[in-house]
């Protein structure tokens, strides 16, 4: 069953992604055919899903009081951070994904969180255990 909430996940990740390519300019990805772009997404998405599940609680806990003073505004940073981070990641391991500079990071960050969010609210409880 967890296979099928990270498979969820990766493709909610994925189509947010999209999104933000879409919508933030300093954010694309560039693939020659609709097959090979989605499985770039999926790629990238799949990227972001790690990076996010090893860093993130580790980020959070150390910078527990950074949150509670900023009353978490410090996660828009934190977020866009690691979007920059994936976007590194992803140019390494030839993947065609480019961020270009933090304000790209930090506005494709939120438009990544409000998607996620939204897709989340649509897909059953039962495929999407979060």
């Amino acid at each position: 069953m967890r296979l099928t909430f990270a498979i969820v996940r990766i493709a909610v990740v994925a189509v947010a992604l999209w999104v933000a390519t879409k919508v933030v300019p300093g954010i694309g990805i560039s693939g020659s055919s609709t097959g090979l772009l989605i499985a770039e997404l999926v790629g990238v998405a799949a990227i972001f899903v790690v990076v996010e599940e090893i860093l993130k609680p580790v980020i959070k806990t150390l910078g527990c009081l950074l949150y509670a003073l900023t009353l978490g505004l410090i996660g828009l940073v934190v977020n866009a951070l690691l979007l920059l981070l994936v976007g590194w990641l992803a140019e390494r391991l030839g993947l065609p994904f480019v961020v270009d500079g933090f304000w790209a990071a930090f506005w494709g960050a939120i438009v990544v969180a409000v998607v996620s969010a939204v897709l989340h609210l649509l897909i059953p409880n039962r495929l999407d255990a979060r």
